[in-house]
């Protein structure tokens, strides 16, 4: 590429997420320069140039666009996985550089406006009502003015990976559960909507010549209610054809309820009993791993490559599928604690399949059971010719992989005794048995892998049904994995084992409540 037709685009955000835009840029020859909030943002060596300048602040965002403008040249502005489309398209506009408009963006960003658009348009959504700190003493009443029943969902209208998202179902949560999503919002507004029944779909898009061209539909694996933790992601979707052409007709009228004209749109969508609904639409390419990742893998369609071209002008080149494998993603999550050592991770590595193994808590990091989708420990991709092979390969993969806890944590013991104690509520035990506050009782015997025996409550083998954990893993898968990883269990954990009954319950209370974690925990708390 000459000089003359070298590109330069500013990109927001340098963290692991935008580093794909980043080397997709760069891999076209073009210029890239660089901002994040975060001065030692992960991506921002990979850039041209960096400056640390915070993607909220679009004055000062833009104000550095007119001057990249004015001293080189500046061809587009561009972001991936950030909820900050509204920076984008404002730099866009005062430098006259494609985009989605600042109105559009805007209306993309703010549920509460997204929900009114959608409204005036008649685009099939929830009912809905915006509330602010000020309007708390009334929030009862104008939640049943704007006819919305419960169960209802409560949250924040300006923020992204269900952070302060919540299923209220009595009116007595009510008013934590808008606290929480007014603390999570930048407005300060919490948003309160109809509870949408049905299966979740995640789906792509790019807009331009005024067609929106379909580039990727995924099924969203939603778990842990009250909470909408995303556990994982499936490419493509096994929605039947019928529906997903429903499904991508109400995503179609809600961008142009919205105006989006110009850039890439996503969109969470559901299949309710009553038909397709719009659970949000954004003016991006998705957070996470699908737009970067298990899209193109599944497709062979480089995404965030002609979302860039988009950016800057240039029509993109075929978006006909190169590739037709499934791409799965999942997540590993962890009891609250601090991590004193991770195992399994080359053995997650090695399982046919597996693509790639994006860790994040490492030794001595914090963790928390996860509120929202940033606060899990890990992801893992599978890509494979069948759906069977793809979803099975990632999930046996974060199977593989245990944090273990350090001993004597309060945090740590907190969630074994409050879990325990209402194990079918957030956070969820996992092995969901019956609420425990005493000694256990009803011992039994179980042959677990490798010709082992365990004397476990017998509530953990109920008759005709098979308990799993957070992870998917039996009761004998997980009891064979602990003792793997600590052998010298086995002893207390026997039929033939001479330890006192207290003791014995301690490990299962654990187990019950953390699985091998909470075994493992209250092994090396004893020691």
């Amino acid at each position: 590429m000459s000089g003359t037709d070298r590109k330069r685009i500013l990109i927001l955000g340098a963290g692991f997420l935008q580093g794909v835009a980043i080397r997709s840029a760069k891999a076209k020859g073009w210029e890239v320069i660089a901002v994040d909030g975060n001065p030692r943002a992960v991506c921002a060596p990979e850039a041209d140039r960096f400056e640390p300048i915070d993607i909220k602040d679009r004055e000062a965002l833009k104000a550095f666009a007119i001057e990249l403008k004015s001293s080189g040249g500046l061809q587009g502005v561009f972001t991936a996985a950030t909820d900050f489309s509204a920076s984008v398209a404002a730099v866009a506009e005062a430098c006259s550089l494609p985009g989605h408009s600042l109105e559009s963006a805007l209306n993309a960003s703010d549920k509460v406006r997204m929900r009114k658009r959608f409204a005036e348009a008649g685009v099939p959504s929830p009912k809905f009502a915006g509330i602010r700190e000020a309007d708390l003493s009334r929030a009862q009443e104008m939640v049943r003015d704007a006819g919305i029943a419960f169960p209802l969902v409560v949250k924040p209208a300006d923020n992204m990976g269900a952070r302060g998202c919540v299923t209220v179902r009595e009116k007595g949560e009510l008013l934590p559960a808008l606290t929480e999503g007014i603390a999570n919002s930048r407005t300060g507004t919490a948003i309160v909507e109809e509870y949408m029944e049905g299966p979740e779909f995640s789906i792509e898009a790019l807009v331009f010549d005024g067609k929106v061209y379909l580039t990727g539909l995924a099924d969203r694996h939603i778990c842990f209610p009250p909470r909408f933790i995303e556990m994982g992601h499936t490419m493509p979707t096994n929605v039947p054809e019928g529906d997903a052409r429903r499904i991508f007709d109400v995503f179609v009228q809600g961008i142009r309820a919205l105006g989006l004209s110009h850039g890439a749109a996503k969109g969470d969508i559901k299949l309710t009993p009553g038909g397709v609904m719009v659970g949000e639409i954004a003016g991006r390419l998705s957070g996470g791993y699908m737009s970067g990742w298990t899209f193109p893998y599944a497709s062979g369609i480089d995404l965030t490559s002609a979302a860039l071209d988009l950016a800057v002008g240039i029509r993109p080149r075929s978006l006909e599928p190169t590739a037709r494998l499934v791409a799965a993603e999942r997540a590993w999550i962890s009891a609250p604690g601090r991590v004193s050592k991770v195992s399994g991770l080359e053995a997650a590595r090695a399982t046919p399949f597996v693509r790639d193994l994006f860790p994040r808590s490492f030794e001595g990091d914090s963790v928390v059971f996860p509120r929202n989708n940033v606060e899990k420990c890990g992801n893992v991709l599978a890509v494979a010719d069948t759906r069977e092979a793809a979803v099975e390969a990632a999930e046996r993969a974060c199977r593989e992989i245990v944090l273990r806890l350090e001993p004597r944590r309060a945090e740590t013991d907190a969630f074994i005794d409050e879990t325990l104690k209402n194990p079918g509520l957030f956070p969820p035990a996992a092995f969901a048995c019956s609420p425990v506050s005493g000694p256990l009782g009803g011992y039994v015997t179980l042959r677990i892998p490798d010709d082992r025996e365990v004397f476990l409550p017998a509530q953990l083998v109920p008759p005709g049904k098979t308990l799993r954990d957070w992870q998917g893993r039996t009761v004998q898968e997980a009891l064979a994995r602990a003792l793997d990883l600590e052998p010298s269990m086995e002893e207390s954990l026997s039929p033939a084992s001479s330890v006192e009954a207290s003791l014995r319950d301690r490990y299962w209370k654990g187990f019950m409540a953390a699985g091998i974690q909470g075994l493992l925990y209250v092994h090396d708390s004893i020691s």
